[in-house]
């Protein structure tokens, strides 16, 4: 399983998928309000737009932003933009397997 399905329980549903880039999850909306486009899969998911989480820590700003699927990623994958500040910019990885805890 590559997806875990989140009920927002306000009309709003999301998806989330692990994140290898930068350790966590992310989460798109897929139904309501604000809803990313996905092809249904979710084994092979295609998400558009582009997924970007900003956060923070002690050392500074992180950033990580990425395509599933799409714009030089094939279904079920992931690419990192080159304005990720982890490993895995600019790379192309398979999307990883669900697991909780991180």
């Amino acid at each position: 399983m590559k997806l875990h399905a989140v009920d927002y329980g306000d009309g709003r549903e999301g998806l989330s998928f692990r994140c290898e880039g930068c350790g966590g999850y992310h989460t798109v909306i897929v139904k309501g309000p604000g809803a990313w486009a996905w092809n249904g899969d979710t084994e092979k998911p295609v998400f558009s737009p582009s997924c970007l989480v900003i956060g923070g820590n002690a050392e500074g700003e992180t950033r990580c932003h990425s395509f599933v699927g799409c714009n030089g990623a094939q279904p079920g994958e992931i690419i990192f933009l080159s304005d990720c500040t982890h490993a895995l910019a600019g790379l192309v990885r398979p999307l990883p397997e669900w697991s909780w805890p991180p």
